[in-house]
């Protein structure tokens, strides 16, 4: 299916831009949009990862600043800052974590000059429902992940304010208990839309099915989650501290963390995967790919 106009609200990189490092330029950030643009993702948001305080107050508000002197808010309406109140790093450096709390939200914002629109806690840190609820005063869209969370952090979470779970499914350990985990609860949480990226790695087919089973088509919003390696040659490479491995089938994982670093697939990858599932209508596809994502965002471009 080659629709043209998804709308990914993850989205780390692409091309040699990535929006974490200390590197990045307005030039990039225009570039990245272009080409993005061209290879089918009409809207996202470009998300930085847990990263040094220093590097925050430098490249949130060129983005935002990049965006609005080119009139590019069509096409990136906002930011998503996965991290730093996280607990589990996966790919993020554990250095830069710091604690969930209101304060700590309202400093991001206030260094993104208002331009953050969703971000990702882990519902298991201390003080996760206050960060929640702050977020949610300042209208900014929450979620959940990188966490090991349980039934009730996940809940309080939702209770809070929680709206959405960030790529369901990853993020977490390679061995779970057998009922309480992450992936469960966030199954079970009901108010929670969730985020899950369908590259073909980082989630089995099997398990894509039953989230869609679970949650519904109403409640799934499908992202790519794509770092700057995205366009590249398979071959070796780094990525935030992590030696990255990018295979000829698009899997991009570090070896030595047994982990997958981000994604090397477009919106448009992913949906492509999606629909060889066989398991959704072209409208649920659409809904999946855009019309979700923009509801959540109360935009209609």
């Amino acid at each position: 299916m080659n629709n043209g106009s998804w709308v990914d609200l993850q989205v780390n990189g692409h091309n040699g831009v990535d929006y974490s490092s200390p590197e990045l330029t307005a030039d990039g950030i225009v570039r990245s949009i272009e080409e993005l643009a061209e290879a089918g993702t009409a809207v996202f948001l470009p998300t930085l990862v847990t990263s040094s305080e220093e590097l925050y107050c430098r490249n949130l508000p060129l983005i935002k600043n990049t965006v609005e002197k080119y009139g590019l808010q069509k096409h990136v309406p906002g930011i998503h800052l996965e991290g730093p109140m996280i607990t589990a790093k996966g790919s993020h450096n554990p250095e830069y974590f710091k604690e969930c709390t209101a304060e700590n939200v309202r400093k991001y914002f206030d260094i993104s000059e208002g331009f953050i629109k969703i971000m990702t806690f882990s519902a298991d840190g201390d003080g996760a429902p206050e960060a929640v609820a702050e977020a949610n005063a300042l209208g900014i869209i929450p979620s959940v992940g990188h966490h090991m969370a349980t039934y009730n952090d996940i809940h309080r979470a939702a209770d809070a304010g929680g709206r959405l779970l960030t790529h369901l499914g990853n993020a977490c350990p390679n061995l779970l208990g057998r009922h309480e985990n992450p992936l469960l609860a966030g199954l079970a949480e009901d108010r929670m839309k969730a985020m899950i990226i369908t590259d073909g790695h980082h989630l089995p087919a099997d398990l894509i099915k039953i989230i869609f089973k679970v949650k519904g088509v109403e409640n799934i919003i499908v992202t790519s989650d794509a770092c700057s390696i995205c366009g590249y040659a398979p071959g070796e490479y780094n990525l935030w501290g992590n030696r990255a491995v990018l295979t000829a089938d698009g899997k991009l994982y570090n070896p030595e963390k047994d982990c997958l670093v981000a994604a090397a697939s477009t919106m448009q990858m992913c949906m492509d995967f999606l629909a060889s599932l066989d398991i959704l209508s072209e409208d649920e596809l659409l809904a999946v790919g855009r019309l979700n994502a923009l509801k959540l965002l109360g935009t209609e471009v």
